[in-house]
């Protein structure tokens, strides 16, 4: 499929919110020195902006239900713009606190909404492909946005990262402005309509493999600094090029999963999730070796985000006649399975199972996921055979 402007313009926002989701992760000592505070009390920072997108998801896209779709996306990155010009001004931890929270306030509504826009501006056969053209600005994020923030907060300083990140909202701003249409379909649904969709088993359904999928992947991701130090025994510098690695395979996998959950989304998720579970059971009985570590890192990568875009395909395709509000639901269900994966990762550890324990734990969580999308799959076949 052809990258349009409009998809380009969403994808370049997408760009911009992953830079400021994860980059404060890598800025954390700089923050917390800078600002006279504890590492812990800068996690919050990170706490507090998934929080707020759980929160702000339902709030934004309801309160603003019967606004043109266009016109929330322009409003969803003005409110990322202001809270990353907040952080950038702030003189004192609190204020610092409060841009992160105003900044979350977007993410929801932006992917939420923008993966339904995505699809009304291509074909049908071409949903998932549209969804995963968005989700690709994060996966970029990854690669190239986030590790080049980190740098310029630790040589330039971290007020300057958030400048920057001003200027990506600003950018993407005039962007959606100049190349998303005016879409038909703008505006038509009511606040009573968005919340009735949710009610449905399928778009529940879909809410709650997004959490299980995401916990997987955060079960694991949440402690592969530690994993690769203790037991592989790699230098800080291996660490780094195996979190651009898995920023790659993220890439790969959003670009496949594109493509193929067209065909077959079932079938994309269910061969998403073996694969996620093989190749975590490798990595729990292998990630004392490096050699076998650097594969398998990089197809992790491709599988456990290549469920991302079916699933936010699912999401608007079961919730088509209000899908805004359950598509940015969606949203905070993944934030919601990161805090739970790593709360789960974390226990693992605190157990005292041992790190290996913890891949296995994220396989187990995949497999969760399996059943429900077999289940799933089996209940729809049982209703298309009731309507025939």
């Amino acid at each position: 499929m052809k990258l349009n402007t409009p998809l380009l313009a969403l994808a370049l926002g997408a760009f911009a919110i992953g830079v400021t989701e994860f980059s404060p992760m890598g800025m954390l000592s700089v923050i917390a020195r800078d600002l006279d505070v504890s590492i812990p009390s800068a996690g919050m920072l990170i706490s507090a902006y998934a929080f707020g997108v759980v929160i702000g998801a339902p709030i934004m896209t309801l309160g603003f239900a019967s606004m043109s779709r266009r016109r929330l996306l322009m409003l969803s990155m003005s409110i990322f713009t202001l809270g990353n010009l907040v952080s950038a001004l702030s003189d004192s931890y609190t204020t610092l606190l409060i841009g992160r929270i105003i900044t979350s306030f977007n993410h929801g509504a932006f992917f939420g909404v923008g993966a339904v826009v995505a699809t009304q501006l291509v074909p049908a056969d071409k949903r998932a492909s549209a969804v995963a053209a968005v989700f690709s600005g994060l996966t970029i994020a990854n690669i190239g946005g986030v590790p080049l923030a980190t740098w310029v907060g630790e040589t330039i300083g971290w007020r300057s990262a958030f400048l920057g990140m001003t200027a990506l909202g600003l950018i993407t701003l005039v962007a959606l402005r100049v190349s998303l249409p005016k879409l038909a379909l703008d505006g038509q649904t009511s606040m009573a309509d968005e919340i009735k969709v949710l009610k449905r088993g399928s778009v529940l359904f879909a809410l709650l493999l997004t959490v299980v999928g995401a916990s997987s992947m955060f079960t694991v991701f949440s402690y592969i600094s530690p994993i690769l130090l203790d037991e592989t025994h790699a230098s800080s510098l291996f660490v780094t090029c195996m979190l651009v690695l898995y920023g790659v395979g993220l890439a790969v996998g959003n670009y496949l999963s594109g493509r193929f959950a067209d065909r077959n989304l079932s079938g994309a998720l269910i061969v998403c999730l073996v694969a996620t579970i093989l190749l975590l059971v490798v990595f729990a009985a292998t990630m004392q070796s490096a050699l076998i570590v650097a594969p398998v890192i990089f197809l992790w990568g491709i599988s456990s985000f290549a469920i991302v875009p079916p699933l936010q395909a699912l999401v608007v395709r079961e919730a088509h006649d209000a899908p805004n509000l359950a598509s940015a639901m969606n949203i905070g269900a993944f934030n919601l399975g990161n805090a739970f994966g790593a709360a789960l990762g974390g226990g693992v550890i605190h157990l005292g199972l041992g790190l290996p324990a913890v891949a296995l734990a994220g396989a187990g969580t995949s497999a969760v996921g399996l059943v429900l999308v077999l289940l799933f799959q089996q209940s729809k076949k049982k209703a298309q055979l009731a309507a025939a």
